[in-house]
């Protein structure tokens, strides 16, 4: 997890922590022994409560942090950034968290509301950086993760369809590397999947991505069966997640009609995880489009709706992953 050190640092990577541009919302970021954790986005609120708030203090708390950096994104014509940003800081204080910085973003500057030194932090603020040659955008395109979108709606666009996924010959191969439960050789086709996962991910860490299509097609293929899908849904870690979403990401554009559900899953339950819940809900609807009953789409669902904290998923998930590979390789 990266260390923020300044204001100009959490301004750079909040677009990286969220994958696009945020406008018209309010971020918080755990903060653990000094480096962050989660971060969440919620829309602006028009007035936002104390059970609101204790909520959002909730899941910081279960990341096991005791600090946070708060952020609002606030509209040209909006005046209520300050008084949104100090209510929400008041609940967090209230139930013991720590803020270590609280930003208003509005008309291209940015401005600390806790910074009381004029010098390093003038009331007219200062002009929000580019992100493009910062440490972090370095660091990400090494990595072969692209840039943040512009905004959310970039963002979800991001997870249509790509029209090479109906084409009838891609359609073929992908169909090729399916995984049948009753097939005689299904425990070495499960290795595989695995395998062919540790493969194709290697391609995007070293940012060849999805040059190698018959490799991209077996991994679509092989996805679909269920234990190659729950080994994917719980393989990354904080380190590579950022790696995996995006490879899912793509591969879940280029799944032809019949092998996106098991994609669009894994896809919904990293984003819920990273707590942006709205690219969440869009996985899931492309996997009931793609699958009316698919059995885990209707079970994410049921958990987003209940507000599960993204964090006891992801314990649920870590703690689930020993068993699934047991399953496969034992």
């Amino acid at each position: 997890m990266p260390t923020l050190t300044s204001a100009h640092d959490l301004i750079t990577a909040v677009p990286f922590l969220l994958g696009f541009h945020p406008t018209n919302s309010i971020v918080l970021i755990s903060v653990k022994e000094d480096s962050i954790g989660v971060a969440m986005r919620i829309d602006v609120p028009q007035v936002i409560d104390s059970d609101a708030i204790d909520l959002l203090a909730h899941h910081i708390i279960r990341d096991n942090a005791d600090a946070a950096l708060l952020v609002a994104y606030i509209g040209d014509d909006q005046e209520d950034g300050d008084s949104l940003l100090i209510s929400i800081g008041a609940g967090l204080i209230r139930n013991g968290i720590t803020i270590q910085e609280s930003i208003v973003v509005q008309r291209g500057r940015y401005r600390s509301i806790i910074c009381r030194d004029l010098e390093c932090c003038p009331a007219s603020g200062i002009p929000v950086p580019a992100i493009e040659n910062s440490k972090i955008a370095a660091e990400h395109v090494v990595a072969g993760i692209p840039m943040p979108y512009s905004n959310i709606s970039e963002l979800i666009d991001s997870l249509a369809a790509d029209p090479e996924s109906l084409d009838l010959s891609w359609s073929d191969l992908v169909a090729q590397f399916y995984i049948a439960e009753d097939s005689e050789e299904v425990s070495e086709l499960r290795r595989d999947g695995v395998e062919t996962m540790d493969l194709l991910v290697d391609e995007f860490r070293m940012g060849r991505g999805i040059s190698e299509r018959t490799m991209v097609a077996r991994m679509i293929g092989r996805i679909s069966d269920v234990q190659v899908r729950d080994y994917a849904l719980g393989v990354h870690s904080e380190d590579t997640y950022d790696l995996f979403f995006t490879m899912w990401r793509e591969l879940l554009r280029l799944a032809p009609r019949g092998f996106v559900a098991p994609i669009a899953c894994i896809v919904a339950a990293m984003a819920y995880e990273n707590g942006d819940g709205a690219l969440a809900q869009r996985a899931l609807d492309r996997a009931f489009e793609d699958d009316a009953k698919y059995p885990l789409a209707a079970l994410l669902r049921r958990v987003f709706s209940a507000g599960w904290p993204p964090e006891s998923f992801a314990q649920m998930r870590a703690e689930l992953h020993p068993k699934v590979i047991a399953a496969i390789f034992e």
